[in-house]
């Protein structure tokens, strides 16, 4: 079970590499963002997809949910192990403190823009980026992948549900 959860752990992993990637690019062309937020709701499919393909080929058609949810969940561990190493290069080595100033940006527009009530706003989003700015990328690194960790355990368990399902019969039983 091990090696096909770090096999189809690192295909996500690479995948959830390439889909961070969309996330600072977004920020300045907003088709990237989109895209950011398509390849997101991929991630519970890929999920499904690959612990069916581990249910078919590796355990004969047929897994408990105790085992499919272990699977699914070992398999999103090791994706978020490899994102961090993503995570990390991008915020210690290509950032620079690019998403803070895009956001800060985004913020003095949303100030100019005059609306009614956006001051409490505008002033909570400043303490918080003034928090942000404090964080080093290995606090980062480590936040993001426990949230990572958390959303796969949310996530293996409808997919532990879907995929779930007795080992069939074998033919040589019903003659």
């Amino acid at each position: 079970m091990q090696r096909y959860a770090m096999l189809f752990g690192t295909y996500m992993g690479v995948f959830w590499i390439l889909k961070f990637g969309c996330f600072p690019l977004g920020m300045s062309h907003p088709f990237l963002s989109l895209l950011f937020l398509a390849f997101t709701v991929c991630v519970p499919f890929m999920g499904y997809r690959y612990a069916r393909l581990y249910r078919d080929g590796v355990c004969g058609g047929g897994i408990s949910i105790p085992h499919a949810y272990l699977f699914t969940l070992s398999m999103y561990i090791f994706a978020a192990l490899l994102a961090s190493v993503g995570h990390y290069i991008y915020f210690g080595y290509i950032d620079g403190g690019f998403i803070l100033n895009s956001c800060r940006l985004q913020l003095d527009q949303m100030a100019q823009s005059g609306l009614p009530g956006i001051e409490p706003v505008i002033d909570e989003y400043r303490a918080s980026l003034a928090m942000a700015e404090a964080l080093t990328p290995v606090d980062i690194t480590l936040s993001l992948l426990s949230a990572n960790i958390f959303i796969g355990c949310l996530l293996g368990l409808p997919t532990a549900l879907a995929v779930a399902r007795r080992r069939p019969a074998s033919d040589s039983t019903h003659q």
